[in-house]
């Protein structure tokens, strides 16, 4: 049903994704699937590298290691953004249909005063309205 699998993810957050990530990779070894670990990045230093090229050396250790320790397929893409805020909804459609995936699981941010008063907007809800895939938001 599925092939290729792609998760967004952000290194210096890994703690709220596990469950998200976890989901993913069930769901890759169900359909035999690949997993593409994604992170969109600007150029300016951030928690889980310096630089793009750093954030791409370790997001390639990261997918390395979850596809040895789950005997999963993975992939990763670093795609880098003048402004991540405004696009990443932008760039991860773009992973999207440079990768061929054909289903998203991600993770919902955790709901707060900003969706209460609609400042914040849904990631997931931009993939889908652009998108003609399946999206899992794990909460």
């Amino acid at each position: 049903m599925y092939h290729e699998i792609l998760v967004p993810v952000d290194l210096s957050h890994l703690d709220k994704l596990a469950k998200a990530l976890n989901t993913a990779i069930d769901m890759a070894k169900h359909y035999n699937a690949r997993l593409h670990y994604v992170t969109v990045t600007n150029s300016t230093p951030g928690a889980a590298a310096h630089n793009p090229k750093e954030l791409a050396q370790k997001l390639e250790e990261f997918a390395e290691e979850q596809g040895k320790a789950h005997g999963i397929k993975t992939d990763y893409k670093v795609l880098q953004s003048a402004d991540t805020a405004v696009e990443l909804d932008e760039k991860l459609i773009e992973a999207i249909k440079d990768v061929s995936a054909d289903l998203v699981v991600m993770a919902s941010h955790e709901p707060g005063i900003g969706d209460k008063l609609h400042l914040l907007r849904s990631n997931g809800a931009e993939i889908v309205k652009h998108t003609d895939i399946s999206v899992f938001i794990v909460r």
